[in-house]
């Protein structure tokens, strides 16, 4: 007898979707800014309970809940029940999750499995970082010359070294930019349209970003016993003209890649409820509009070349929804490097133009673990504005790796 098909295998299980508007990010601030005093997961279960009340979800059941964060904070071996247990759901469990870049879409991945598989009908997730402040470790060798061991900067030193490719993440860019020909001008008449597609968000006082974020945004203190600032909207954000990219040097010496034409680290966080299609409906802020997750990619390419890994993790994505390229409407890419969306446009033929609207990481920052849910999120709401279709979520991640996730937006009273 043969194996079932993808699609058989998947009918025996119920399907995983997003209920509309129950999911929220934070303005990202370029770090050693205005989230930089904060404890990122204290900070994320703080702003969770706050947009829970605003939703009236405080007696929401939820059955587990995921947590997504790659850069260890104080405390952060309790995970996901601590950060629950600081909203009050002191009954829900579950994993922390940390895959770099992909934390966000591997933390969906799983919150997917789980209502899929009938183990859980209502599963939080959420993704927290803060790259400023990273912690200094040590770690002792009773071996090493006269016992001592070795230290590590876990922000700094990793980004400046894969410990298995050797090489830096900048210069995994590079190897992408020479292999395919990509000019420094090309990336900057990208990236200039990358930040004028971010305007489109911001527009009418930040209406695109108002749908999925709280402005102004009430910034703590690192006691969260008071508000300390607030924020209109992410900050750090650099004006950008043509001519402003066209005279930064690239980055290494002799290289294509400037500051210009990549993101920058960031603190913040995001969060996202994913149910069974009923429980979804009944939460939703606008029930006729159903999200459902339909594939989930994964992918590794050849060694210092990250910025390739988005296109077989997309197609590895497709070929788990049963879907091909022609069928995507929508595409929202984490681009560290604006050579990622330029290789993906190109491999797959999706007009660059319609790739990552309303912006992008390159823009907005790098926080890691939240990232692409913010992405995700962000790729949601343009999917509504735009009347709904399949959406393409992608990203690298580090390791030369990268996930992609597919959903189908539409608008079931239309």
């Amino acid at each position: 007898m043969s194996p079932p098909s993808n699609a058989q295998a998947k009918s025996k299980h119920r399907a995983a979707f997003i209920p509309y508007g129950q999911y929220w990010s934070t303005p990202f601030a370029r770090w050693q800014g205005s989230l930089a005093h904060l404890h990122s997961l204290e900070f994320a279960a703080w702003n969770a309970k706050r947009e829970m009340a605003r939703r009236g979800l405080q007696e929401l059941a939820i059955d587990s809940g995921v947590l997504g964060m790659s850069v260890p904070q104080l405390g952060s071996f309790y995970g996901l029940p601590w950060a629950t247990g600081m909203m009050g759901l002191a009954s829900v469990a579950g994993p922390t999750i940390s895959q770099a870049c992909a934390t966000s879409a591997r933390c969906l991945s799983l919150a997917a499995d789980e209502v899929s598989a009938g183990r859980a009908n209502c599963v939080f997730v959420l993704t927290a970082d803060r790259v400023s402040n990273g912690p200094e470790l040590y770690y002792p060798n009773p071996q090493g010359p006269g016992g001592s061991g070795r230290h590590e900067n876990w922000v700094l030193d990793n980004f400046r070294k894969d410990p298995f490719a050797g090489v830096a993440m900048v210069e995994t860019g590079e190897n992408v930019a020479r292999l395919f020909g990509i000019s420094s001008a090309e990336q900057n008449d990208v990236t200039l349209m990358r930040y004028d597609q971010y305007k489109d968000a911001t527009a009418h006082d930040h209406a695109f970003q108002k749908r999925y974020m709280h402005l102004p945004f009430e910034v703590p203190d690192a006691r969260l016993q008071k508000i300390s600032t607030t924020l209109d909207g992410d900050e750090g954000l650099h004006s950008t003209t043509a001519q402003g990219l066209a005279a930064l040097k690239p980055v290494i010496e002799g290289g294509t890649i400037s500051f210009g034409g990549q993101t920058h680290p960031a603190d913040g966080n995001a969060a996202m409820f994913v149910c069974s299609q009923a429980q979804a409906q009944d939460i939703s802020t606008r029930p006729e509009i159903r999200i459902e997750i339909l594939g989930v990619g994964q992918a590794r390419t050849r060694k210092a070349h990250m910025p390739m890994a988005p296109v077989p993790a997309s197609h590895a994505a497709l070929q788990d929804a049963g879907l091909e390229m022609h069928q995507v409407t929508h595409v929202k890419m984490h681009n560290p490097f604006i050579v990622n969306d330029i290789v993906f446009a190109r491999e797959t033929g999706f007009a660059i133009e319609k790739i990552n609207q309303y912006g992008c990481s390159l823009v907005w920052g790098h926080p890691q673990g939240p990232t692409g849910l913010r992405s995700l999120i962000e790729l949601i709401e343009q999917m509504v504005l735009q009347g709904g279709g399949i959406g393409l979520f992608t990203g690298c991640a580090a390791g030369d790796s990268a996930m992609s996730m597919i959903i189908r937006v539409d608008d079931t009273s239309a």
